[in-house]
């Protein structure tokens, strides 16, 4: 181990030098939504759901067969289109219930609609573009038209519509044709414009790689009058991988690599016919391959924390990729931990990053110092919360990351609360590794998995002097902390009697 990075802070009494919004939490991604008809998905979602509270979530396959909207009857020899909405009647009622909206993705071809048969994925989604345009309108109307008839206009303008995903690859768009996708948004953005003109639609949801897909689609809704509203684009920073029959592994850019793309993207529709859109990141992560495992890591929570820390300065949302393991792109997952995206391993057991995200989660919105590995804020009611970070990108290079904060109060009398991960706590990883990673956990492995997934906790007390309290802490590799700092309202001498020497062993 290095000797350190040392770093000091003093926070100045009544300085706030930025608002620190929850765009990191906006919307969150998932497996395919026929995936959402099994009960782990839910339960992983509830989960979720009540420790980070996503507003929206989005999923490839909602117009997949496996959730069978499109249908064809034979009638007197001609096909009869039929749409059946058994199953994302289900899906949706159980995303609304749990307070969660769709951030609607349209994609992929219905079998019976589709021009050829060039498929993606495990589960197969046609990537073709539509035999029937006119069909495909009907179709697009017809989804519509039923969420509003089921859930009501007043719910559905606020979600947003997503037309198709990364367009610009040739593995999810037939040949990556551009003028292609560009005829395939414009009728499927006119179509829904139609039944509801207040829906939100935009794209063209494309991977890095392929920026000038942004200035060619912006240029071409301006020419010709084609609805949109936002902006949509993926992020990762994998470098090229390395295939192994069960597991894929990729090296990552630093961090910066991702940043600086939000930053492009800005500047791109700056400079655009539409400056003002929205910018919605509708993936992000560090690898893109779903059985890498990076995933799995601390680090990956590390590496990750600069992105919820500053990305909102550049972007309107930015959506992680996903919420669970629960997740068949690769195939049926063959271990419990296997590299999957999921901020949660099955049988709910919390990821690292699971956990980086929460710290997050109680962050105040007043930012009272910032830089690449330290966010402090102050919260509505005082308190104080801080989140620190210290990614180790090279094994060689691993330093501890030391910390002097000195920090305003406006009591005397402190309590401060103190979460910790690291590769020694909140890594089930490790302790998996330990067990000879089991593929197929048994109950006790499992139970023993989720009391090692979860933080360190520590709480200690002290007193300001001057209005201040000093807080110095070391960072060790991959480690992310959470401190909360609030005021001791003491009770103590309302206790009769009270006298703790009495307590034998105290």
């Amino acid at each position: 181990m290095g000797e350190g990075i040392v770093t000091n802070i003093k926070i100045e009494k009544g300085k706030q030098i930025g608002i620190f919004p929850d765009k990191w939490k906006f919307c969150v991604g998932s497996g395919r939504i026929g995936l959402a008809l099994q009960k782990e998905y839910i339960d992983a979602l509830l989960y979720v759901k009540k420790h980070i509270d996503f507003k929206y979530i989005r999923a490839h396959g909602l117009l997949h067969d496996d959730v069978g909207i499109y249908r064809e009857d034979i009638i007197d020899g001609n096909e009869v289109s039929f749409y059946n909405f058994t199953y994302i009647d289900r899906i949706y009622d159980s995303f609304l219930e749990l307070g969660i909206r769709p951030f609607v993705e349209i994609g992929f071809m219905p079998s019976k609609l589709a021009s050829g048969t060039q498929t993606v994925f495990y589960w197969r989604g046609n990537v073709t573009p539509p035999k029937d345009y006119g069909k495909w309108e009907r179709l697009i109307k017809s989804v519509v038209k039923h969420f509003i008839d089921r859930y009501g206009e007043k719910e559905v303008v606020q979600w947003p519509f997503e037309i198709w995903n990364e367009p610009n690859l040739n593995v999810f768009w037939k040949d990556a044709n551009q003028a292609e996708y560009f005829k395939l948004y414009e009728v499927t953005a006119k179509a829904i414009k139609e039944v509801n003109e207040n829906i939100k639609v935009g794209g063209p949801a494309i991977c890095g790689g392929s920026d000038y897909w942004i200035d060619d689609f912006l240029h071409f809704c301006y020419k010709n009058k084609v609805p949109v509203d936002f902006l949509t684009r993926h992020a990762y920073t994998g470098k090229p991988p390395q295939y192994t029959p069960h597991f894929v592994y990729q090296d990552v850019h630093p961090i910066e690599y991702m940043l600086n793309e939000f930053k492009s993207v800005r500047e791109k529709v700056r400079n655009s016919p539409f400056p003002d859109l929205p910018i919605h990141i509708t993936e992000f992560n560090s690898s893109y391959h779903p059985l890498c495992p990076i995933h799995d890591t601390p680090f990956n929570a590390a590496y990750l924390a600069r992105v919820l820390s500053e990305a909102g300065d550049y972007v309107d949302s930015f959506s992680y990729w996903t919420f669970s393991d629960v997740f068949e792109e690769a195939d049926v997952p063959r271990a419990i931990f296997h590299g999957g995206f999921g901020l949660v391993a099955f049988n709910n057991i919390p990821k690292p990053v699971f956990h980086m995200f929460t710290f997050f989660n109680a962050m105040g919105n007043k930012i009272l110092y910032r830089d690449e590995h330290i966010l402090i804020t102050e919260r509505e009611n005082g308190t104080i919360a801080i989140v620190a970070w210290n990614e180790v990108m090279k094994k060689e290079e691993a330093t501890d990351r030391k910390y002097k904060i000195e920090i305003p109060v406006d009591y005397n009398d402190v309590f401060i609360k103190q979460k910790l991960i690291d590769e020694e706590n909140g890594n089930p990883w490790r302790t998996w590794i330990q067990m000879g990673r089991p593929r197929y956990p048994t109950k006790e492995q499992i139970e023993t998995l989720r009391e090692v997934a979860k933080p360190k906790i520590s709480t200690f007390r002290m007193m300001a002097e001057n209005g201040y309290i000093t807080l110095e802490f070391t960072l060790s590799k991959n480690a992310v902390v959470l401190f909360e700092v609030s005021k001791v309202v003491d009770e103590s001498d309302t206790y009769i009697g009270l006298d703790d020497s009495k307590i034998p062993g105290y």
